[in-house]
């Protein structure tokens, strides 16, 4: 079999850091380890990986793949598991990487682990850990179909340069116009100075406690000072007060970040599935009952109005 596969997550050529994290992780498997990209005009990337272990890439450059799309991604990535027997196929998971994921683990009839934050991957069997109950415990997953399907969570392996052979291989294009059943007719970005929230080192977490726009204000200019993104709990997303885009939780984004501060934010356990598993957590909220402090490694109780001016005139100094 063909070592371990890692599916190369990227738009007009910028490539998420998750998918670099995921091919530090596998150097460690001891198998020969692989990047995939699919794209329009990607092959000028492929080298990329060779610094990061990738043994091989293998480059799927056509038009039909010029945007994320489930039926010609998973049409392509059948014909190639089929032609090279890889042992297992890493995904991020991401928005694209659980939808491809689990629509070929359904193609292939083959067992998928999701979100998982650590791996141990040997010929034939691949063994999980997943975050379970709000990050309250911790369930281990055995996958022993072939091949070995996993989404790996953002942040959660450190990438690591180790020089791989990076040798380019340009796979048969399989997928046709025929399996694209959906296709993208406008694609906004959203415009941001801030990192992306789920890859970004740090978070700053707004919720009910902010009050308003105003209370937002404090939080994004916290988030500025150190260089981090913001975020935000149901209540605040609902309130209009931040964008769908930024809320984290389990009907939003995972993040994992070195640092999060939640503020204002009473760690509903919905919320705290979303980010419990940040390295350090701080929490300012006025109740001193409230669950994100069963969480938090460090917290003040106290009003977030008078709190994050003085934290963030502290770090100015």
């Amino acid at each position: 079999m063909a070592g371990t596969w890692v599916f190369v997550e990227q738009r007009d050529g910028n490539i998420r850091k998750v998918s670099f994290e995921i091919l530090s992780e596998a150097k460690k498997f001891g198998d020969e380890v692989c990047a995939v990209l699919f794209g329009k005009g990607v092959e000028g990337i492929a080298s990329e990986f060779a610094k990061y272990g990738a043994d091989k890439v293998y480059v799927a450059d056509a038009d039909v793949f010029a945007n994320y799309n489930t039926g010609a991604y998973v049409a392509q990535m059948v014909a190639m598991i089929n032609e090279y027997s890889p042992n297992a196929v890493l995904f991020a998971h991401t928005f694209n990487g659980r939808d491809f994921a689990s629509r070929l683990a359904q193609k292939l009839d083959a067992g998928l682990a999701t979100d998982v934050i650590a791996a141990e991957v040997s010929a034939g069997k691949g063994v999980f850990t997943r975050a379970i109950f709000a990050g309250k415990a911790l369930a281990k997953v055995e996958v022993t179909t072939s091949p070995i399907l996993a989404t790996v969570r953002a942040g959660v392996f450190e990438v690591v340069e180790s020089a791989g052979a990076g040798e380019v291989v340009k796979a048969n294009i399989a997928a046709t116009d025929g399996d694209v059943y959906q296709t993208i007719k406008e694609f906004i970005p959203t415009v941001s100075a801030r990192p992306d929230l789920t890859e970004a080192p740090v978070v700053i977490g707004g919720g009910r406690g902010c009050k308003g726009p105003e209370g937002i204000k404090l939080v994004e200019d916290l988030a500025d000072m150190l260089g981090g993104a913001v975020g935000g709990s149901r209540a605040s997303i609902d309130s209009g007060w931040l964008g769908h885009e930024l809320q984290v939780g389990q009907t939003g984004k995972v993040v994992n970040p070195n640092l999060y501060i939640a503020c204002g934010i009473s760690g509903a356990i919905q919320h705290l599935a979303g980010m419990s598993s940040s390295k350090f957590i701080a929490a300012i909220n006025t109740d001193e009952e409230a669950p994100i402090f069963s969480v938090s490694d460090f917290g003040v109780v106290g009003d977030l109005f008078k709190v994050i001016p003085v934290l963030t005139s502290e770090l100015k100094k």
